[in-house]
Order: C-alpha cells, then sequence, then structure tokens
C-alpha cells in the first residue's frame, strides 16, 4: 500500500480538507437552492460520511448534511473497538464475521493505521470461568486468528493468541483479583483511538475530494430528488436537488422514509480515572457470570481515562438526541466488575457513563409477537433499502463496516439512477493523516498528537511552539491542549463548545471534566470565529 510519495508524506494539511465555518457558508449557499448534485447524503455519522466519500472519490458532485455535527450520534458512542467478527462466528453468521475481518484489516493496514492500532485484551482465567468456558472461549480466539488469516491481515498487525500463566495474567491486568487464578487468554483485536475521530477523518477527505460537509443542516423532508431543509443556525429553510439521496441517518432513519423500522439496542459504557485500576497494560474481557458467550470490555484510554462497557439492552420510545444512562446498566456493570477485580469500584467512582443506540434492522413481523428476539440476538448484517419514491437507505451494521456499508449504498445509487462512476476505490483510499507505520513514527511530535492527528500532528505541535498559551492543557490532568482546540476551529469544523469538548476531544464524557473547560473552548471560539 503506497501512502504518496515516501518517505516525503506531507506534515501540513492535505489541500481542500479544511472544514470551517467560512467553507460551509459558502457551499450551503451554493447547494440550497442550487443545481443539483449527483448525490445527497444524509447522516455524518461513520456510514454517511463514508458514503459521501465514496461517492465523491468516484468523481460525483456530493453535498452531505447533518441536522447536528459530524459524530453526533451512535457513531461516538462506541466502544473504540474495531472488531474482527469473532463474536458472529458464535452465532453462525460467517458472511459478518468475515466481512468485519476484512474491514478491520483495511483499516489497520491502508486506510487508518495512524487511528487504528492493535489491542491486547486478557481474559483472566478466575474461579467463575468454568474450564469448559476457558475452552470454548480458546476456540473462539483461534477461530478469530483463523479469521485474520483469511481476511489477509499480517501477523505483524495482529499478534496471535496465546495462554497465560497467572503471573503473567497478574502482570498485564493487576488489578484482577489474585485468588483462585488459574492463568489468562490474551487475544488482540482493532482499537480506535477515537471513534469521532474517524469520522471527522472520513468527512474532511471527502472534503478534499470535492464534497460538500454542511453540518447544522436539518433535513425535514426527503424525496427521490432531492430534500427541503432547515439551516439550524439561521431558521433559513430552502431545497436541495439531487439525482440520488442516501438516508444514513441511523437510528432516525424511520423517521425520515416510511417503512423503515428500526429496533434500537442501547449500549452503556462507563468512565473511570485510571488510577483507580492502577496500570493496565491490556484491555480485559470479564465474562458476565452465568453467561457463555458475553463478556464485559475493560478498555484503558491514553487520557487517563478507563471506559468499562457494554450492556445490550432493547430500547423503547423516541430516539433522543443523546441517550440517557440508566441506573440499571451502571449497576450491571459494577456488578460484573465486582467479580474479577481485587479493587472495589463504586458507584462513586465512575466519574461519568455514556450510552449508544445501535441502528438495527427490525426484519421482525410488523403485528409483533413472543418470538420477537432480544437486541442481542438481532443479526448485526447492513441492509441498503430502496424505498418507492427513489430514496435508498442503509441501515444496520456496526463501525467497523461502515466503509463496505457506504460502498453499497453508492453502488446502488448508481445503479438505481445510471449516474456515470466506476466501482468504488475506498479500499485503498488512505484517510486525511494516514501513513506508513515507519513514517508516523518518524514525525516530529508526541506519540498522542501521532495517534490521533497521523501526518498532521507536527502541524498542531507546531501551534503550540508558536504561542505558548496553546501548549497549556485544557484543564489539569487531561493532556488536550488549546492547540488542538484550535485546530479543530481551523481545520475540523467545529463550531461550537460541544463540536470541541464532546466530539473533537471527549472532555465532556466526565460532567465536571466539562465544565472546567468550558471557558478554555469559549476563548479559543471567541478569539478564532470572532475575528472573521
Amino acid at each position: 500500500m503506497s501512502f504518496g510519495n515516501d518517505p516525503a508524506v506531507p506534515a501540513h494539511t492535505a489541500p481542500g480538507t479544511s472544514l470551517t465555518a467560512a467553507r460551509r457558508a459558502r457551499e450551503l449557499a451554493r447547494t440550497v437552492g442550487g443545481p443539483a448534485v449527483d448525490v445527497l447524503v444524509v447522516g455524518l455519522g461513520a456510514t454517511g460520511a463514508g458514503a459521501a466519500l465514496d461517492a465523491a472519490a468516484r468523481g460525483l458532485s456530493v453535498a452531505a448534511i447533518d441536522a447536528h455535527d459530524l459524530a453526533f450520534g451512535t457513531s461516538r458512542w462506541s466502544s473504540k473497538l474495531v472488531h474482527g467478527g469473532l463474536r458472529y462466528l458464535a452465532s453462525a453468521q460467517f458472511d459478518v464475521a468475515h466481512e468485519s475481518a476484512v474491514e478491520r484489516g483495511v483499516l489497520m493496514e491502508r486506510t487508518a493505521p495512524h487511528l487504528v492500532g492493535a489491542q491486547p485484551f486478557v481474559l483472566p482465567l478466575t474461579p467463575l470461568v468454568s474450564r469448559g468456558q476457558a475452552a470454548l472461549a480458546w476456540a473462539g480466539f483461534r477461530a478469530g486468528d483463523g479469521l485474520r488469516l483469511a481476511a489477509r491481515t499480517a501477523r505483524a498487525t495482529l499478534p496471535v493468541p496465546r495462554r497465560l500463566s497467572a503471573v503473567e495474567t497478574r502482570h498485564l491486568a493487576p488489578a484482577v483479583r489474585g485468588t483462585g487464578l488459574r492463568g489468562g487468554l490474551l487475544s488482540w483485536d482493532g482499537r480506535l483511538t477515537d471513534d469521532a475521530r474517524l469520522v471527522t477523518a472520513l468527512a474532511r477527505t471527502a472534503a478534499g475530494r470535492g464534497a460538500r460537509v454542511l453540518t447544522r443542516v436539518r433535513a425535514l423532508e426527503l424525496t427521490g430528488s432531492g430534500a427541503r431543509v432547515r439551516d439550524e443556525l439561521t431558521g433559513e429553510e430552502g431545497e436541495i436537488r439531487a439525482r440520488a439521496v442516501i438516508n444514513a441517518s441511523g437510528v432516525w432513519a424511520g423517521g425520515l422514509v416510511d417503512g423503515i423500522r428500526i429496533r434500537p439496542s442501547r449500549g452503556t459504557h462507563l468512565v473511570l480515572r485510571s488510577g483507580l485500576l492502577g496500570p493496565l497494560p491490556a484491555g480485559l474481557h470479564i465474562p458476565v457470570p452465568g453467561e457463555t458467550n458475553r463478556f464485559v470490555l475493560v478498555l484503558p484510554q491514553d487520557d487517563g481515562r478507563v471506559y468499562v462497557g457494554l450492556t445490550d439492552e432493547p430500547f423503547e420510545g423516541g430516539v433522543p438526541d443523546v441517550p440517557e444512562v440508566p441506573e440499571s446498566d451502571v449497576g450491571f456493570l459494577l456488578d460484573v466488575l465486582a467479580s474479577a477485580l481485587d479493587v472495589p469500584i463504586r458507584r462513586d467512582d465512575v466519574a461519568g457513563a455514556f450510552a449508544g443506540l445501535r441502528p438495527l434492522l427490525d426484519t421482525t413481523p410488523a403485528t409483533g409477537s413472543a418470538s420477537v428476539p432480544r437486541t442481542a440476538d438481532i443479526s448485526r448484517r447492513h441492509a441498503v433499502l430502496t424505498s418507492p419514491d427513489g430514496v435508498i437507505t442503509v441501515v444496520g451494521g456496526k463501525l467497523t463496516t461502515y466503509r463496505r456499508m457506504a460502498e453499497d449504498a453508492v453502488d446502488t445509487a448508481v445503479a438505481a439512477h445510471g449516474l456515470g462512476a466506476g466501482p468504488s476505490p475506498t479500499a485503498a483510499l488512505p484517510l486525511v493523516g494516514a501513513a506508513s507505520p515507519r513514517i508516523l513514527a518518524a514525525l516530529r511530535a508526541p506519540h498522542r498528537l501521532v495517534r490521533r492527528y497521523g501526518t498532521e500532528a507536527p502541524a498542531v505541535h507546531a501551534l503550540g511552539a508558536r504561542d505558548p498559551r496553546l501548549r497549556e492543557p485544557v484543564l489539569e490532568g487531561h493532556p488536550v491542549t488549546r492547540a488542538e482546540l484550535l485546530w479543530a476551529v481551523r481545520q475540523e469544523g467545529a463550531l461550537d463548545e460541544s463540536d470541541l469538548l464532546d466530539r473533537r476531544t471527549r472532555i465532556g464524557l466526565v460532567p465536571s471534566d466539562r465544565t472546567t473547560a468550558l471557558e478554555a473552548a469559549r476563548g479559543v471560539l471567541g478569539e478564532t470565529l470572532g475575528s472573521r
């Protein structure tokens, strides 16, 4: 895979990829009431941003809108993992498992190696894990390595699973209870630095190919030939005309197109301070007591936090902008932690929590019945559906397979509307910031910035070199600096404090940290947007 003119991959912003308030205003004025674009994409989560990139990379004219911000919905609430499909083998969804493994390899080795790396996990063999369960888990990890091989992902990218002694297990997972510990199982999977950063990279790469990325633009009504929209910043309404319309609005898809039935599943994570658990060289798989193939994950982050998740519960009622976390989910996750850890984690230790709604396609009979499955049992296959008036909806699936979902949606649009475009090139198209591991390792910037910005990390770092104030952390004990907030406004389309704190950075996952950081965010916005 080539990442440009190796070794001279530029350490500055790629041409045309900057998203700014000024660019948004110009392109919105061109788009609303203007000539028809080839493709209108509604929704700027991973799938929608991926569809915008896919269509633009084929040479089509594209407008992509979202009522809120990039990664406002489900795409910012994931476990930050790029799964190889192991869980789907257990339910005999072999095609989904293979697709997941292939797409994991694409992200890790071709399109986003700066954002996706290998994550080790330890499954501690405590007295609550029977020998039969351990044997089943080990067989699963070996099968997962077979998926890696079938997907042609290099061994250097994802190491081989292996058994651990009790001493090795305690070394990699010091917080695990030592009494009765028989050892552990070490496995590997893909891990995103940040899911919202992936969406930002997708949107900016699409913009570099000419796509008009328009946040704060709400679709009020969709037809096969466009949409009636409202600018959420001004309240003005108008029409966007398009030859093809792709509805990629996730859990909100059914509200825009009749006949689409979504059965959301709620996945909840806790946010802990890393000091509670001590060093965590690896993540943890903690088996849920009483279940054979369900685990709670403990995921160390690079910002002094640890995520613990996740639940899989059906969600009923209207879809909120930001899902609430019920106390029952918090209690469940804390109980599972208590089953395996030496360190007591109490309710007061939970610094924050977040929940996402998976947009699962409901294929059960419309009348409903006692045979309706749990959301955990609903297939994660995605579907591309076309309404009677021609709106193409892509739904289901998961974060790992966003690229394939986007490709299938654009394929459908091209075929249905006779658009002049060839096959998708996105499996070999590096995102903004991507480069080979050798180039990334040689960049003159802190490793944490390289993992978030790739080849743009030196440019972010240089902002602090020119202005010492920008080198200052946004809040004590958290690594994000004011330079990163400034970069988000100048390059990544951030328009307000929520964009900065809740999506471009993840400071907002801890409410007290968010409150402390508000002043810095407002200061950067005032100095940057106010000066234009």
